[in-house]
């Protein structure tokens, strides 16, 4: 090999008590011990709350029922060098549906996957069918330990002969020997001395072997069959040690207690060798012959120990030409007398050992290390990966969805929006809000592009106007929840309440379409709310103020434009003398765009270009407000901590060819790490907003790529690649979660798809002619639908 080749394997590992671990940690020394320029890493499954004081080559940790984890290990994978991911698959080592989380890993990784699979079903369940089929679709190749679990893979799934590799189970390679120096060593007694081992089940079956000893112990008084190994850990916790028991009842019953004995302990690799080379015959007396390995009986073979076993499909194989003795399942006559063949034929009996050890040596750990190397060296060449952003999101559509208000209307009652629904269905008793009337009012603003446009939304608009105009304090400040009994349920809403406030009436102030009428009234609803905004202490309210204050600035509105629609001069007087003056609004304007800057001058550091310790919600609306300050006055420090905090959105939520949303399970904190869920539809939304005002800022192309990216969050560029948004009704669902995709469909979702798409649709000719070019698929689309490829962002 030219350069090193980096291996990550992924299952359990020492020292973990569990017969996965030890196989991961025998593999990997073997892989990394043929070639000095193999590197080795671990992934380790944990079962919950467990913790373990792991080896250096433990890289990174995966609770098993923690869904979370396995897209975190995804995406460490995608971020290493790893060249190659080697996977040891047993459905029970993962959580899930037939162990279904894992798809959760190998779904999200651009690297090539080698599974090991421990089990093969022949006859699956639904979901064992469904999850073994996901497995091959991921894997680059499958490596088995048999040539019957190669032949039902080929018979039963349908897989490819290129895709299956037949790599026997590794062992240690100890020398041809008796037993009577290891029984010395472990102070072991019996002759013969009978052996069984590995974690107790009751598919072990070894009561058949109990039963079969009483007519052994007669002829062989001294005969000793040790049960060695712990009771399984699943069955410890469901069953406790029953099985057990039950087992140490039976000695008793058949008067066995002088001749078994168990050793109710997991033991290490060398200490459980030398139990292996102490005895005089091992025993398989499994119950079921749907085993497909066994790593038991691996090592029973290569170490030449005489055996006898049930016909179960790995012991079938291994066993064949006279290498071992087997048994029908439960056949206690069987036993005894394949047992007494052996001791009473030793020349016979050396013979089959030896067989059995001749066969062993092309099942050492290094002759396994060596073809596992030429499968990942075969599996690189290979190996294509996704080029591109297109293949793996294909099904994204070429041009962008046409407004519908169908589910907003559906919300919609002569009160106001309805803030939640069920699957769907709107949920009366959560009410009514403030903060969606704000942001319903800034999203139908946006869309109004002709008259005939505003007479159509004219209704819903002034519905959330009126609700606005009932919901504002004596103080100017705005009650935010009303039940659906039409009562307020707090004395006034949050900060971010007002902001949210303004934010809406600022674009209906702006409007050139609405009624004078209607803008005034939004006027005046903003300046009576002037001593409150005065009064803003936190970033997300000041955010949302400078964006409503924004859009009545560069409308060039003042007191003065609404006076000549009073029918008085009385009227006019006292209309006008309530108006905040443009200078005021101005005032207000910068004043919150500064103290912006100097919190974002006062929390940056080194890896952390943010306003706080802490990346929480709305986020992109604090760096399109000082974007907007920059367009508003071109005062360039607005425009770099705008820019620097976007650019940092950016670069922690965009993975190459999908918007990560930071999740609201605790938020991201500089010193901590980035939750992955909850991921909530408003940060897409305000994204594609945000890198809209950048572009219209400082015309830089990567600011509309990204833009449309965002945007198509809601389409299925996203972690799950599932559609949040409903093309039927317009409706839009209210996150991604762990599990999957969280199917209410509240209002803030649609509201902000609608921000988003308006942000989109409102794009200048220019910016359509940078970003999106005619092709064969959208010929005859308009400029502003077109949605084509763009392969990388500047």
């Amino acid at each position: 090999m030219n350069k090193q080749l980096k291996v990550f394997f992924i299952g359990t590992y020492v020292p973990k008590e569990c017969g996965i671990a030890t196989f991961t940690f025998d593999l990997l020394n073997s892989v990394s011990g043929v070639h000095d320029d193999v590197h080795c890493e671990v992934i380790a499954l944990n079962d919950p709350s467990e913790t373990y004081n792991y080896p250096e080559e433990v890289i990174f940790q995966i609770e098993r029922n923690r869904l979370e984890d396995y897209y975190r290990a995804a995406d460490f994978i995608n971020q290493s060098d790893a060249d190659i991911v080697c996977l040891q698959h047993e459905f029970g080592l993962f959580w899930g549906n037939a162990g279904d989380y894992i798809f959760a890993l190998l779904s999200g990784i651009n690297k090539p996957v080698i599974t090991t699979m421990h089990t093969v079903i022949k006859e699956p369940g639904p979901e064992y069918r469904i999850s073994t089929e996901q497995l091959i679709r991921y894997s680059e190749k499958l490596v088995v330990m048999s040539q019957t679990a190669v032949e039902m893979l080929k018979e039963v799934y349908k897989v490819p002969d290129e895709k299956i590799e037949m790599i026997f189970h590794g062992l240690p390679d100890y020398p041809f020997n008796n037993c009577k120096k290891y029984k010395q060593k472990l102070e072991l007694k019996g002759s013969p001395l009978l052996l069984t081992f590995g974690l107790l089940s009751q598919n072990k079956g070894i009561e058949s072997m109990l039963e079969a000893l009483p007519a052994l112990v007669r002829q062989y008084p001294d005969l000793v069959y040790l049960i060695l190994g712990a009771t399984h850990p699943v069955i410890r916790k469901q069953y406790g040690e029953s099985y057990r028991q039950y087992l140490t009842n039976r000695v008793s019953e058949l008067g066995l207690e002088k001749n078994v004995l168990f050793h109710d302990k997991f033991v290490e690799k060398d200490e459980l060798c030398n139990y292996i080379l102490a005895s005089d015959i091992y025993v398989s007396p499994y119950l079921s012959k749907e085993q497909i390995v066994s790593g038991a009986l691996t090592y029973a073979i290569g170490m030449g120990k005489a055996i006898v076993s049930t016909p179960y499909w790995y012991a079938q194989e291994m066993l064949s030409e006279n290498r071992g003795l087997l048994v029908d399942f439960g056949d206690t006559e069987g036993f005894k007398n394949s047992l007494l063949y052996l001791i009473e034929n030793p020349e016979e009996c050396d013979k089959m050992r030896r067989r059995a050890y001749d066969f062993g040596r092309k099942m050492t750990w290094k002759n396994i290390g060596k073809e596992y190397n030429v499968v990942f060296t075969k599996a690189l060449k290979q190996y294509r990966p996704y080029s591109g952003t297109q293949n793996r999101f294909n099904f994204l559509p070429d041009q962008l969805p046409e407004i519908k208000l169908d589910h907003l209307k559906l919300l919609t009652d002569n009160v106001g929006i309805i803030q939640h629904t069920n699957l769907g269905v709107p949920a009366r008793h959560y009410g009514y809000s403030t903060d969606d009337m704000g942001r319903g009012l800034a999203a139908l603003a946006q869309l109004i592009d002709s008259q005939e446009k505003a007479e159509e939304l004219w209704k819903l608009i002034t519905t959330y106007m009126s609700f606005l105009e009932h919901a504002q304090t004596d103080t100017g400040h705005f009650h935010n929840f009303m039940n659906y009994k039409r009562e307020f349920l707090d004395e006034e809403g949050s900060e971010d309440t007002l902001g949210r406030a303004v934010y809406g009436l600022g674009h209906v102030i702006s409007c050139p379409y609405l009624s004078k009428n209607m803008r005034t009234l939004a006027h005046t609803l903003i300046s009576k709310a002037g001593t409150q905004m005065e009064n803003l202490s936190y970033p997300r309210a000041k955010a949302y103020t400078i964006c409503g204050l924004y859009e009545m600035l560069r409308a060039g509105v003042d007191a003065d434009s609404f006076e000549s629609i009073f029918n008085s001069r009385r009227d006019a007087v006292r209309a006008v003398d309530s108006l905040i003056d443009r200078d005021t609004f101005e005032s207000l304007f910068l004043s919150h765009a500064d103290s912006l800057v100097d919190l974002y001058e006062a929390n940056r550091k080194e890896d952390w270009e943010w306003f706080e310790p802490t990346v929480t919600y709305s986020n992109a609306k604090l760096s399109e407000s000082l974007i907007l300050a920059y367009k508003y006055t071109k005062d360039r420090t607005y425009r770099k901590a705008g820019l620097a905090t976007l650019d940092f959105l950016t670069e922690t939520q965009w993975k190459g060819d999908f918007f990560d949303i930071i999740g609201n399970k605790g938020w991201y904190s500089w010193s901590g790490e980035k939750p992955i869920f909850d991921q909530q539809p408003i940060e897409a939304g305000y994204l594609t907003q945000a890198y809209i005002s950048a572009y219209e800022a400082v015309r830089v192309s990567k600011y509309l790529k990204l833009a449309r990216y965002s945007f198509e969050y809601f389409l299925g560029r996203n972690r799950l690649q599932i559609p949040m948004y409903d093309s039927l009704t317009g409706a839009v669902y209210d996150g991604i979660n762990c599990d999957g995709i969280n199917c209410n469909q509240g209002a803030e979702s649609v509201i902000c798809f609608l921000l988003a798409l308006s942000s989109l649709n409102k794009c200048t000719d220019e910016a359509y002619s940078t970003l999106f070019q005619p092709s064969a698929r959208s010929e005859g689309l308009t400029k502003k639908k077109s949605l084509l490829a763009v392969n990388q962002i500047d």
